[in-house]
């Protein structure tokens, strides 16, 4: 299971001054959990990020985002954010945003 252990202290640093966290493996990566429900995640160096449908194509229309295909086929309301767009605390804390603003949108697990 390979993933950037560095970009993955980078987001559980940013993500713990907002919210509690849990992280697990999934994706053939290290995924981060807010209230039971995925955030985000680190796959190889790339931020995936768990945007929902309202936010999925204003996401991929942004710089250093692609369409996730973990399985394949696009995942909707996934997308994958490259290393070049996560250089900076600012860059990062945009995207985590997004993965936030969707999670506290669900219902409680």
């Amino acid at each position: 299971m390979a993933f950037d252990s560095d970009l993955a202290n980078k987001i559980r640093l940013q993500l713990n001054d907002k919210v509690e966290i849990s992280e697990r493996k999934m994706f053939g990566g290290l995924c981060f959990m807010v209230a039971g429900h995925m955030a985000c995640g680190i796959n190889g160096d790339r931020l995936m990020a768990r945007v929902g449908p309202n936010q999925y194509l204003q996401c991929l229309k942004q710089e250093y985002a692609s369409e996730m295909t973990f399985t394949g086929k696009p995942m909707k309301g996934m997308v994958y954010v490259s290393s070049e767009g996560l250089l900076t605390a600012e860059q990062r804390e945009k995207w985590l945003d997004y993965c936030l603003n969707f999670v506290h949108s669900l219902a409680p697990k």
